[in-house]
């Protein structure tokens, strides 16, 4: 198991972030993601257009997970219309 932090933006509007974390949250749990912290950062202006979206929810995570399992998530989560952008760091390296 490593650590891993994990920030996710999501879609400024209230019901469409609600979703998103919900969404998040589950494929975590579902892989057996241990979550150790999370922060909601609140509502940022985007440095550029990401779906052509001014304003996005960004929320931080804290995780601890099996590396394989990191990857299976990255793919899931750049399928998904809820996620505008995300990020995996491994703040060991």
């Amino acid at each position: 198991m490593r650590n891993y932090e994990f920030t996710v933006i999501f879609d400024a509007n209230d019901e469409k972030m609600k979703a998103g974390l919900q969404f998040v949250t589950d494929e975590l749990a579902k892989a057996g993601v241990e979550i150790t912290k999370q922060e909601d950062m609140g509502v940022k202006t985007l440095a550029y257009l990401i779906n052509k979206q001014e304003k996005g929810h960004y929320v931080y995570f804290e995780l601890s997970a099996d590396p394989a399992k990191i990857a299976g998530l990255s793919h899931v989560f750049q399928l998904s219309t809820l996620v505008l952008k995300f990020l995996f760091v491994n703040p060991e390296k």
